[in-house]
């Protein structure tokens, strides 16, 4: 009778899925993002810059609570299996850009992120109908290569975690993998455990994802083997071991002290802080649409959640579930939350309906409680899902009209900028720049839109500017 009310309200079995499934695809995606518990803390805290940034255990609960809220949200609402958590990249640029780098204090930062979570929002209200507007004037045939260029993104990063990229200052990029394998490295366990996957993927088996790293984190754990930190790729590798049993669980990660820090910083906002405030909300904003935009479409379009008109499955419900748990978030004290890409491993698992976000979300609040565990699994364990995913997000590059020389232009640059800037949003943004000039090159200006006309100019806007400021923060400045 519990299964069949479940059911009931998610409608897994007739999206052709189970309970089993979806429980599964649920911890599959989980694995996949349970670092965010550990590196987004690590991020915010600063920890090298005592008192500048937000502490680790405020940082640890506001993240356990965006995650948890949004994808009960997005699940129980939208009923989509999309999970939701601080974004990456975001929480860089709040932490190292805003915060350390311009000296803004990071509750003034929170109250950024709130007042664009707010407006996200707004913008994703039927009656108000902009996201809707904007994303079905973007060409098909961009979207298409923003999904591919998402596999790509996921596959670099995955790489990177695996210890077969690294950094090279000549040729920006390069083979990590040097020197003598042994029984203890890494980069092979790893590379073990992606062909492991593959093959076990290519045999039809259930649960592929989650039975690679459950073997490669226990075979890690049995050798002592090498792991790169996921924190600090810089300072070398550290054995890895199976926590003790006393660090599995516990209470530090209830810490409250961050929640409210937003509210209390946008009453306090003056004529010497209102300048930065507006140019960081900017930012976020700007960064926050694109991000979910590229994410939901790349992702559903994977699931089969994007009919034959291009529309993504509750969308509306999606969007705002999105922008709901930004605001939570910021709320309690974390950066943007936002749908995350890896909630594609959940899907290629059969993952079908919200009850996979509802049981990543339980996950997320417990991993408030188990950051000791969630620590131990090795990132070179957990990467090779993520190459996995990527390589089954290209097979949309397929049906993308190469021969048009108007678009394959674009849908390549919005392709390969993903993982080349780290951005799903600079992808799309330049693509849609591409397309844009492309059209006014070719003496096609009848074919241009008004929404991506003007995106284009806002585009263009957000990434030049007089002297070495854009043009937003030119304007600000003049006003400000």
């Amino acid at each position: 009778m519990e299964n069949q009310k479940l059911d009931d309200y998610f409608g897994y079995t007739e999206a052709g899925s189970s309970l089993e499934g979806e429980m599964r695809a649920g911890l599959t995606t989980f694995l996949t993002m349970a670092y965010i518990l550990v590196v987004n803390p690590s991020f915010l805290s600063l920890s090298f810059a005592p008192g500048v940034g937000i502490p680790f255990d405020q940082a640890l609960f506001a993240t356990a609570m965006a995650a948890f809220v949004g994808c009960t949200i997005m699940g129980l609402w939208a009923n989509q299996p999309y999970a939701l958590a601080p974004g990456m990249g975001l929480n860089a640029y709040f932490a190292f850009t805003v915060v350390l780098g311009q000296g803004v204090a990071w509750e003034l930062a929170l109250a950024a992120v709130l007042v664009e979570g707010v407006l996200f929002l707004i913008i994703s209200l039927p009656q108000i109908g902009w996201r809707t507007e904007m994303i079905n004037s973007i060409p098909k045939d961009l979207k298409i290569a923003t999904m591919a260029g998402i596999g790509m993104f996921l596959a670099i990063i995955g790489l990177r975690e695996m210890g077969w990229i690294i950094d090279n200052g000549a040729t920006l990029v390069d083979l990590g993998v040097s020197g003598t394998w042994t029984h203890q490295s890494g980069e092979l366990w790893a590379m073990i455990g992606l062909l492991a996957i593959g093959v076990m993927m290519a045999r039809g088996m259930k649960g592929a994802i989650i039975y690679g790293i459950a073997g490669i984190t226990a075979i890690a754990w049995i050798l002592g083997a090498m792991d790169m930190a996921v924190t600090d790729p810089y300072n070398g590798v550290a054995a890895v071991s199976a926590p003790a049993m006393g660090d599995i669980f516990s209470t530090d990660g209830f810490d409250t002290g961050a929640v409210g820090a937003s509210l209390g910083a946008l009453m306090d906002i003056n004529g010497d802080t209102i300048g930065a405030f507006l140019l960081v909300m900017i930012t976020f904003l700007f960064v926050d649409i694109f991000d979910t935009a590229g994410t939901l479409y790349g992702v559903g379009k994977m699931a089969g959640k994007v009919d034959d008109d291009d529309n993504i499955e509750n969308a509306d419900e999606a969007f705002m579930s999105d922008a709901a748990a930004t605001i939570v978030g910021a709320l309690c004290g974390t950066s943007t939350t936002t749908t995350y890409i890896e909630s594609a491993a959940g899907i290629e698992e059969g993952g079908k309906t919200g009850l996979v976000a509802v049981v990543v979300g339980v996950l997320m609040l417990m991993g408030m409680f188990l950051s000791g565990l969630l620590q131990a699994i090795p990132a070179f364990a957990v990467a090779p899902a993520l190459v996995v995913v990527g390589a089954m997000m290209m097979r949309g590059a397929a049906d993308i009209d190469w021969s048009d020389k108007e678009m394959a232009i674009p849908a390549f640059i919005t392709m390969v900028m993903m993982p080349f800037t780290y951005s799903i949003a600079d992808g799309i943004a330049w693509g849609i720049i591409a397309w844009v000039l492309m059209k006014v090159g070719m003496g096609k200006m009848d074919q241009i839109n008004k929404v991506m006309g003007t995106l284009c100019v806002l585009m263009i806007m957000f990434y030049l500017g007089p002297g070495g400021e854009t043009t937003f923060e030119w304007l600000v400045n003049m006003i400000f």
